[in-house]
């Protein structure tokens, strides 16, 4: 894991298309900008994780669907 020190209005690039800006820190909590091309897919974790928990549950319906 990479950890960078970045204060308000300072961002970091990730793979050369992905900007991520600290835009405000206050009281324990950081809110971040993040601009990314559009195919780019950006979720906080627990997001991802229930779209993934989502599609592997449909993939599994549809090996046990019988055929149309």
């Amino acid at each position: 894991m990479l950890i960078l020190g970045r204060r308000v209005g300072e961002e970091f690039v990730i793979a050369g298309d992905i900007r991520v800006t600290v835009v405000a820190v206050d009281r324990g909590r950081v809110r971040l900008g993040i601009s990314a091309p559009a195919d780019v897919l950006v979720d906080r974790s627990e997001v991802h994780e229930r779209r993934r928990a989502a599609l592997a549950g449909r993939a599994v319906a549809e090996v046990g669907a019988a055929p149309a």
